[in-house]
């Protein structure tokens, strides 16, 4: 798992072995940053350089997700001076609810995950929760 905060408004969480490719990852996290509104028209995404350089991957890989939301209408490209969201949303097949309520599966799946590979039980998890 590999988190980067890039800017207030968005951390960037990839999984290198859920299956979904990575440039995948980054779209549909600049998407949901857009449709939950951290990331309003107007706001300046990293270049992509920089955002391979945080995140540790190729840059070819930011291109390709940069790329595909731009030929979306989701971002635009002014030379010289860097990647903006637009003014178009992303087409949410789910609605907010059920994007919110995915990634909120996906991070206590994590959770669990990594209280488990500790040796911790359920029931021990469940105990620590309640304590807390």
């Amino acid at each position: 798992m590999n988190n980067v905060k890039v800017d207030p408004n968005i951390t960037f969480s990839l999984d290198m072995s859920n299956g979904t490719p990575i440039y995948r990852q980054i779209i549909q996290q600049i998407e949901y940053a857009i449709l939950s509104e951290r990331l309003k028209p107007g706001d300046r995404l990293p270049t992509i350089r920089s955002l391979a350089v945080e995140l540790k991957i190729n840059s070819n890989t930011i291109a390709k997700a940069y790329g595909e939301l731009e030929i979306r209408g989701v971002l635009t490209t002014q030379v010289g001076s860097g990647t903006f969201i637009s003014n178009k949303k992303p087409e949410a097949p789910e609605s907010i609810e059920d994007i919110r309520n995915r990634k909120i599966q996906e991070v206590l799946g994590r959770f669990m995950h990594e209280l488990e590979d500790l040796g911790l039980g359920k029931d021990e998890i469940l105990e620590l929760i309640r304590r807390l």
